[in-house]
């Protein structure tokens, strides 16, 4: 994971690492964010449905209705007037993917 989210410019200045909600208790999730002292924003898959992505996957789409859950996830977790300032990023193993957005975090 930690791979991932160097691949999108690192973990400085994140304020919360966010996920999908079933898979917000994973235990590489949960050990980043201890590491980064961060806490975890789960979002419920029907909020990600309906954010509009900068980067589209047919696979995602399909499963959860937007086209990366990273960025929907990181855009849900910024709050209003989020911006998304990195699209989503894999690690080079490809088993984790990241994604950074700003916003008032309301």
């Amino acid at each position: 994971m930690r791979d991932a989210l160097d691949a999108t410019g690192g973990p400085k200045g994140l304020a919360a690492i966010a996920t999908v909600s079933d898979k917000a208790d994973a235990a590489a999730l949960r050990d980043l964010a201890r590491e980064l002292g961060l806490p975890v924003r789960s979002i419920p898959a029907g909020i990600l449905a309906e954010i509009r992505t900068a980067t589209q996957s047919e696979f995602i789409k399909a499963r959860f209705g937007t086209g990366s859950v990273a960025e929907a996830a990181a855009i849900a977790a910024a709050g209003r007037g989020a911006r998304l300032i990195s699209v989503r990023a894999a690690s080079q193993d490809r088993m984790a993917i990241a994604a950074i957005a700003e916003g008032d975090g309301e």
